[in-house]
């Protein structure tokens, strides 16, 4: 049976100064992980930072804005020096979500979303998963939303760009698979985070509808990235694995899905 144990493992998560990217970070390097944390706010990076060495953990805060690609992979390039020239693990999960109706929505949201949610995560694969290639194994995990599966008035662009990358997933999977790097994704539901916090309502009529009957906390979320980035899932790979606490014969009613704020 594989391991949960990640001990002398390289992590690297994307968006990992809040929300479910912290919670990811701070499991990660619990279960012996060395972890880079990175983002764009260096206070908020600190902290995670702190907190994980505070539990006996080894991380350091990488700094880069994923919405332009030199400077995605230039953090690249910077997280393999960090890591004494490997990375093991990838967690793509930096994004953002804004609500806008496609007539309403400007270019300069148009850019942003593509540029965080989808190119950033194609611009770190294609530096990092090749050199796990050469070291024969590595893990990606790429974090999703229940979004990308159904059209949600007003989440276009959000659900769109994450579609993307459920559709890389299984592409890279079939690219570096047979190379040793395995290539999965999670695909949450709502979920409470700083990011979402003026959002319960929206949580709530999600979560209503499934036998979980609330919102998941970034934790849960974090434990199943951390499965899919250990040997335990050793032979799971292009994977889309729900995190939505719901059955999966059962559809979202429209009124659930209209986000109310």
């Amino acid at each position: 049976m594989g391991s949960l144990d990640l001990t002398g493992r390289v992590a690297l998560v994307t968006g990992a100064t809040s929300g479910i990217g912290a919670a990811t970070a701070a499991l990660l390097a619990q279960r012996g992980s060395r972890v880079l944390v990175a983002g764009r706010d260096s206070a908020r990076g600190e902290s995670v930072v702190a907190g994980i060495r505070a539990g006996g953990g080894w991380a350091d805060f990488v700094a880069a804005d994923l919405r332009e690609a030199q400077s995605v992979r230039q953090m690249a390039r910077r997280a393999l020096d960090l890591g004494g020239g490997r990375v093991d693990i990838l967690v793509n999960n930096a994004g953002i979500y804004p609500f806008a109706l496609t007539e309403k929505a400007p270019e300069s949201e148009v850019d942003a979303i593509y540029a965080l949610n989808m190119k950033a995560p194609f611009h770190l694969v294609a530096e990092l998963a090749p050199t796990m290639a050469e070291r024969g194994g590595g893990a990606i995990v790429n974090v999703s939303t229940i979004a990308a599966a159904f059209g949600v008035a007003g989440l276009g662009l959000y659900g769109s760009s994450k579609a993307a990358v459920e559709l890389l997933t299984k592409t890279w999977a079939a690219e570096y698979g047979p190379r040793g790097v395995r290539v999965n994704a999670v695909r949450p539901g709502p979920v409470r985070t700083e990011g979402t916090a003026g959002m319960e309502g929206y949580l709530e009529a999600l979560a209503a509808q499934a036998p979980a009957g609330r919102p998941a906390e970034p934790e849960e979320i974090a434990e199943a990235i951390a499965y899919l980035a250990s040997d335990a899932a050793s032979f799971v790979h292009g994977v889309l694995l729900p995190v939505d606490g719901r059955p999966h014969s059962r559809l979202l009613t429209r009124a659930a899905c209209r986000p109310t704020a």
